[in-house]
């Protein structure tokens, strides 16, 4: 391969400039040439395809989101708008992709690859960790820290007022950023959509905790707990509870997906984007480079959309202790 774009794809996640980075370093180490898409696959459709070079990538691994920026595209859902991103790519000489993103993108990837043979490798960008096929994904990290910060500060807001806070985090389909936020955070309980946590649960929790005299408690609860969101649980519980306690409920929202990429996001996010590029090159397609106990590994994009990621059991044993 002489030609390979990079684009970033989904929601953003810190440290995907680093993984854009080290594909264009990556490439000039090669001798490849890379190109930018701008704005994933709607970009790709319309055309907008830059040249990249190291000048393009300096002084941007510090900073957070995608200098590509990042779009979703209804259009690339259609066989007409994928012919067009295969029109384009053809007439910028791109013989391959590397793909930022999360399981939507390799959706797409793996859709374009079978209907016109551009082959890609991807990274895993989502502040989620929700991924088969890697221990953590560009951006988890960051995200984490960002909602320990937030919980730490509300928790003194909480003590000194006696309040329950319920604090939503990011994690539709995922309790990753809810469970390792929570427990490094103290929560006296955590709600996540891998496991079965009843209002009944939670009650009994704070009530252990009224009895022990503890004037104050943290919830953390994960956007896609099957109870409901934050707000829907705190008046529920509100209702139920037998304890004259002041119930606020605070939603973190997007502060988890900006910010500066934690060292550790940096070092995972270079490793994966040089990986997939030089997985490219090694005659890898349909796949998608992961770190599994430190070690660069490349998955199929059926196995990390299909397979579920779960969440270490002893985690959430250690939350329940450790919650008591």
């Amino acid at each position: 391969m002489k030609r390979i774009a990079v684009f970033t794809s989904g929601g953003d996640a810190p440290g995907m400039n680093a993984a854009i980075r080290a594909v264009v370093r990556g490439g000039l180490h090669h001798g490849v040439e890379i190109f930018g898409i701008i704005r994933g696959y709607n970009g790709m459709i319309k055309g907008d395809i830059i040249p990249l070079n190291s000048q393009s990538v300096s002084n941007i691994i510090q900073r957070g989101g995608t200098i590509l920026k990042s779009a979703r595209s209804k259009e690339f859902m259609t066989p007409e708008g994928r012919k067009k991103g295969y029109d384009q790519l053809k007439s910028h000489g791109i013989e391959g992709l590397v793909a930022i993103g999360g399981n939507g993108t390799f959706t797409g990837a793996e859709i374009f690859f079978n209907e016109f043979q551009i082959p890609t490798v991807g990274a895993p960008g989502t502040i989620d960790n929700d991924l088969f096929g890697t221990d953590y994904t560009i951006g988890y990290d960051t995200a984490v820290n960002t909602a320990l910060d937030a919980i730490d500060k509300i928790r003194d807001t909480a003590d000194s007022h006696d309040r329950i806070f319920f604090i939503e985090v990011m994690g539709r389909d995922s309790g990753y950023i809810a469970v390792q936020s929570g427990i490094s955070g103290g929560a006296e309980s955590i709600l996540i959509p891998e496991e079965r946590q009843t209002i009944e649960d939670v009650v009994r929790t704070l009530k252990a905790g009224f009895e022990k005299k503890k004037s104050s408690s943290i919830v953390v609860v994960a956007e896609g707990d099957e109870e409901g969101h934050a707000a829907i649980i705190a008046e529920r519980i509100k209702n139920t509870i037998d304890v004259p306690v002041d119930i606020r409920v605070t939603n973190l929202g997007h502060i988890q997906r900006g910010g500066r990429p934690s060292a550790y996001d940096r070092i995972l996010a270079s490793r994966l984007g040089l990986g997939a590029l030089e997985g490219l090159l090694a005659g890898h397609k349909n796949e998608m480079a992961g770190i599994v106990n430190d070690q660069l590994v490349y998955t199929p994009f059926h196995d990390t959309i299909t397979k579920k990621k779960e969440i270490n059991p002893d985690l959430l044993r250690l939350s329940g202790i450790l919650s008591k």
